[in-house]
């Protein structure tokens, strides 16, 4: 498994609006190839953090023209350009 983490900062008072945008991307992110997992974090400040789990780093960078224009359809709400980095997963836990 590969886990991409990527963090970015929302422009102050778009929290809300970023929430619907992004459900309206679910299907079409949940439908990238490999996804096993997807969480999207924000603190009170409007930094972020996306935790993506995929299966491989290679469909991970596969999918890097899909990831690029879903983050196209959510710059409007960010201040600058978001930045990813990779990661292999040797344990993934959970209750």
């Amino acid at each position: 498994m590969f886990m991409r983490v990527t963090t970015y900062s929302m422009k102050p008072g778009s929290l809300d609006q970023a929430k619907a945008m992004l459900e309206t991307m679910k299907n079409q992110i949940m439908a990238m190839p490999g996804m096993i997992r997807f969480t999207n974090s924000v603190n009170d400040d409007g930094s972020g953090c996306v935790v993506a789990v995929i299966e491989s780093r290679e469909i991970s960078e596969a999918n890097a023209p899909a990831v690029a224009e879903a983050w196209a359809q959510f710059a409007d709400f960010l201040t600058s350009p978001p930045e990813a980095h990779g990661y292999e997963v040797f344990a993934d836990w959970s209750n």
